[in-house]
């Protein structure tokens, strides 16, 4: 193969910053981010803070604009279980300030409907049921803005069927999802995330949080054999994080079962090319309060904590590598470092399959510059 010297000194210098196997060339997906500082969950201050983030991406009325807004919340683990007798919002779910205080920004900017999503823990009913049994005060939350909607992803929910939603290129490990229909029929795709780690995959921000876009239904401990099982109680251990058992036979079988088992090695990949298959035009990220050591109540160690932070971007890997950075942490680190102890890197993995950049000389930061926004986790 011929290569030019240019070429060749550009590889090499490229190569070397990287320090990692899974290096591949940087996406020319290089789309803003920006950073403010945020105290508190007062809902003045979330939202002045949330406009300046939206107004230094370049304003989101040319995104929202006349358009159905699907916006994919974090509320992982059981409503029940607490950290610390904390309300659940300033631990590992979002905060329903930041969300309200969004879907409000995005009505005035224009959106026409305005979607929230969750496939919560072992939930088959009505998502606002799920809210309810979190504290949220669901009739506060779907006045936020005109033509607010709930749907539970968790199975076909108001759906009368699934939709594919392929893994263009090379995926690593489904050649495409078998997706609740919110996330085919949207305009605008919104990951709506926690700031916070993660015990297997290192961190668990924007990308990961598109791990739980998957209905249990078919991807779940207990899915269906043959077809969706639409009464799913169960988390997604064993055809996704460990690849003990396939999804139903109704959706596409891995590319290759003789693959690794380890869910250092599945998780991060599944979130990559989850990624691919279902951009991310908006990835808004709640780092106000938090916890570090892991995504929640059942892992031991955690710790309480208050960055004071909101960030967000137009690109969900370029969002990751700088709330990655501003944990602390090197988000070019290689696995056995850094946040990424026991898996590799989901962030490189997904500059590999061209969802983003995850160089971070590549990615335009606006508002607080990273190094005055460092909060070590």
């Amino acid at each position: 193969m011929s290569i030019s010297r240019r070429e060749l000194l550009a590889f090499s210098g490229a190569a070397l910053a990287s320090r990692s196997p899974l290096f591949a060339a940087p996406s020319p997906i290089t789309r803003p981010v920006a950073i403010a500082r945020c105290k508190t969950y007062g809902n003045d201050e979330v939202l002045t803070n949330l406009k300046t983030l939206f107004d230094q991406l370049g304003g989101i009325g040319k995104l929202v604009r006349n358009k159905t807004v699907t916006v994919k919340i974090n509320l992982t683990g059981s409503p029940g279980q607490r950290f610390e007798g904390r309300a659940l919002g300033a631990t590992h779910y979002t905060h329903p300030q930041v969300i309200m205080a969004a879907a409000h920004l995005m009505g005035e900017a224009g959106a026409n409907r305005i979607r929230f999503v969750e496939s919560g823990w072992a939930l088959s009913g009505p998502l606002e049921d799920y809210l309810l049994d979190s504290g949220w005060n669901v009739k506060q939350l779907a006045n936020s803005a005109k033509n607010v909607e709930f749907e539970n992803t968790n199975n076909l929910g108001k759906g009368r069927q699934y939709f594919r939603l392929k893994v263009p290129g090379d995926p690593y490990i489904f050649p495409a999802y078998d997706l609740n229909h919110a996330y085919h029929e949207t305009d605008v795709f919104v990951s709506m995330a926690k700031l916070k780690n993660h015990a297997t995959c290192g961190v668990t921000l924007s990308m990961k949080n598109c791990f739980g876009i998957t209905p249990a239904s078919i991807y779940g401990d207990d899915a269906g054999k043959d077809e969706p099982n639409e009464t799913p109680n169960s988390g997604r251990v064993s055809a996704m994080h460990n690849g003990r058992r396939a999804p139903s036979k109704s959706a596409l079988p891995e590319l290759d079962p003789r693959s690794s088992r380890d869910p250092g090695y599945r998780m991060p990949r599944i979130v990559a090319e989850l990624n691919l298959a279902r951009p991310v035009d908006l990835a808004i990220i709640d780092g106000v309060q938090t916890i570090a050591g892991g995504e929640g109540p059942w892992i031991r160690g955690l710790r309480y904590i208050e960055p004071g932070l909101l960030i967000a971007g137009l690109n969900a890997t370029n969002t990751d590598t700088v709330a990655t950075a501003v944990m602390g942490y090197d988000p070019r680190a290689p696995k056995g470092s850094g946040a990424f102890q026991k898996c590799d890197n989901t962030l490189l993995l997904a500059e590999k399959l061209g969802v983003g950049s995850a160089d971070l000389s590549r990615i335009e930061v606006a508002g607080v510059p990273i190094e005055k926004a460092v909060y070590r986790f």
